[in-house]
């Protein structure tokens, strides 16, 4: 019988689990890319990042501590324990993007939506490393 799916250890068995462990790192290397890519607009300022951190109305601290978020979780994509954590955490941070996006700058929902999902398919296929996390944490 062949093996399809990752052993316990978060490895892939077969041509096929390495074939989606590489497909994953490609994804997550362009998600980290365009994680950092945004945090870079945050941290100067630039347009939209600007006019949309202000119309929350939150201050320059949000757009910041946003921005520091895009960059742990797009630098943690690059550990492979981290890398389903990162996945999942960016993801809800695309939540709160998307809800941003509808209720309070009306722009478009087409990326965050995309990154949204994007980040929580890194999350699912990088789920054996995120259990493996956990259980190390908790001893269980």
């Amino acid at each position: 019988m062949t093996r399809t799916a990752p052993r316990s250890d978060g490895k892939p068995a077969t041509t096929a689990g390495r074939v989606l462990n590489v497909a994953l790192w490609v994804l997550q290397v362009a998600v980290a890319g365009f994680f950092l890519m945004s945090a870079m607009g945050k941290f100067t300022n630039a347009e939209p990042a600007a006019s949309t951190f202000e119309a929350i109305g939150l201050g320059d601290w949000f757009r910041y501590l946003v921005a520091v978020l895009e960059v742990a979780g797009a630098a943690a994509l690059f550990v492979p324990r981290l890398a389903g954590t990162a996945g999942l955490a960016l993801a809800g941070l695309m939540v709160g993007a998307t809800l941003t996006e509808v209720f309070v700058s009306g722009g478009g929902v087409f990326l965050p939506l995309l990154l949204l999902v994007l980040s929580a398919v890194i999350a699912w296929g990088r789920r054996a490393g995120t259990a493996a996390l956990w259980a190390r944490l908790t001893g269980r």
